[in-house]
């Protein structure tokens, strides 16, 4: 049997479809547990009737998805590298497929608890939680530590934009909705709804575009999550076809050993073993017209190669005293860019299977937190202006950080704005409701860890102990930092 141009078995078709039917599945739970955020206020004021809004919630979402993939798939290669890059390497293999297996399940287990108990609790936490879980069990099994299982940078810059982004809520809110009371005076904005009629024309059309705005962030920041999640049940179960991206052209292949060139002699003198290894993947990729020539063996160590060799060149780049000025430093970019481009593509059909399954997925299950968002926040109910606003900065902050290629919580930031609202009206804050928003927050990470460690140490344990232990990562650059001398 062949599926993708790859012969494969039965047997591996079948654990094919189951895999990719759990990572669909989790963004068909990610899209009907974060729709109540986008679909709250235009239901709870009346400005579309239920129905309508997550249907046409749903559809933005689709379209997010697939915005979010033309612009390069950022926020999944991000949430991917959170592994370190010996976990990555062995994707291609069982341990590889029990790793997303776990994660994906131990992120929708925690979905349906919180989703249960009307919580409004962040997938990205969730997913997050769940990769750190599985890296951190795989480097304890392997007896390398507790933090070999993660990469730390990546970690740091996430939890930074998940730690920042509802304090930015809460702020840009609060400071929006002050700012709407002086220059717009008409008193219905600051009324909160009244039996079942819909507000004023001009309002409903007000809060139709932020849940359009917010329904399109969603679905461009967290639909990328779920592509990078396909792509790694690909790469596990049919390597040879999609551990390395195959629709490079002949041109576009030799321009990418001219970019490895490039950056070979940047950071000659910096670090000689990386050096050499581009200098090793430039030799084989300029004997090849196309990445589907090579054979088996080639193409796994070249996988393995680019990956070491890309995580080092990160660590240049970022590292200061690299570069003489801003362009020098920006064509550097580019040229890192194409080196990526070999392992960090996704497949033409992967985004709209994962925007069909969030879009779907957003249609089903609001009702639950809506009430959470619309009435029990705050100790007043939710006005027109309090949820057009908390919108309105939600949708800003998610493209914003989607920009920077940053996952963040919609959920948060959402519920942070709406909180933020109601402490410049002087509603005052639920006090019960806050706490168990901030519980979920804080056992999240901590929750889904356990939940993924337990699950790949029981299936993956074994077979972890009595592997091999890996070739070691690429190692850090160290560049001259005396910046009157930059490396050339």
């Amino acid at each position: 049997m062949e599926i993708f141009g790859t012969p494969i078995s039965g047997g591996t078709l079948a654990l094919l479809l189951l895999c990719l039917t759990i990572a669909l599945g989790f963004e068909f739970v990610n899209g009907f547990h974060d729709t109540a955020n986008a679909v709250a206020t235009v239901i709870y004021t009346k400005s579309l009737k239920p129905g309508v809004a997550v249907a046409w919630s749903g559809f933005v979402n689709f379209l997010g998805v697939l915005k979010g993939a033309t612009k390069g798939a950022a926020v999944a290669f991000t949430i991917i590298h959170i592994l370190p890059v010996a976990l990555l390497i062995s994707a291609g293999k069982s341990t590889g497929l029990l790793m997303v297996l776990s994660l994906l399940l131990s992120a929708m287990i925690w979905n349906l608890g919180t989703w249960y108990f009307g919580l409004p609790s962040s997938s990205s936490h969730a997913l997050i939680g769940s990769i750190l879980g599985v890296g951190v069990a795989n480097s304890l099994l392997a007896g390398n530590g507790f933090m070999a299982g993660i990469n730390v940078p990546q970690v740091q810059k996430i939890g930074t934009a998940l730690l920042v982004s509802p304090l930015v809520g809460f702020g840009l809110a609060a400071l929006l909705l002050l700012v709407s009371r002086k220059l717009i005076k008409d008193p219905r904005l600051y009324e909160e709804p009244k039996g079942d009629g819909p507000p004023p024309p001009w309002i409903r059309t007000l809060l139709f575009l932020t849940c359009t705005g917010v329904s399109f962030s969603h679905g461009s920041n967290d639909g990328q999550k779920g592509i990078g999640l396909i792509m790694l049940v690909l790469i596990g179960l049919l390597p040879t076809q999609f551990a390395l991206n195959h629709s490079l052209t002949s041109d576009k292949i030799q321009d990418t050993v001219s970019a490895i060139h490039r950056i070979e002699t940047k950071i000659a003198s910096a670090d000689a073993d990386t050096a050499q290894k581009l200098e090793q993947i430039a030799s084989t990729l300029s004997t090849t017209q196309s990445i589907s020539s090579l054979s088996t063996a080639d193409h796994d160590t070249l996988r393995a190669s680019v990956l070491q060799a890309d995580s080092a060149v990160g660590k240049f780049e970022k590292a200061e005293g690299s570069f003489s000025d801003a362009k020098e430093k920006n064509a550097f970019k580019k040229d890192h860019a194409a080196l990526s481009s070999l392992t960090d593509f996704v497949a033409p059909w992967v985004p709209y299977a994962v925007a069909l399954a969030l879009g779907l997925g957003t249609m089903v299950g609001w009702k639950r937190i809506v009430v959470t968002v619309g009435e029990k926040i705050g100790k007043a109910h939710l006005t027109y202006g309090q949820g057009a606003v908390a919108e309105l900065v939600a949708a800003a902050t998610i493209a914003a950080a989607d920009g920077y290629g940053l996952p963040v919580s919609t959920t948060h930031v959402l519920s942070s704005g709406i909180a933020g609202t109601m402490a410049a009206n002087r509603s005052g804050l639920q006090a019960g409701t806050i706490r168990n928003i901030a519980l979920a927050w804080l056992l999240t990470l901590p929750a889904t860890m356990l939940i993924a460690g337990t699950l790949f140490a029981l299936t993956a344990g074994t077979m972890i102990k009595n592997q091999p232990t890996p070739a070691p990562s690429a190692p850090i650059i160290q560049p001259h930092t005396d910046k009157t001398q930059p490396l050339h």
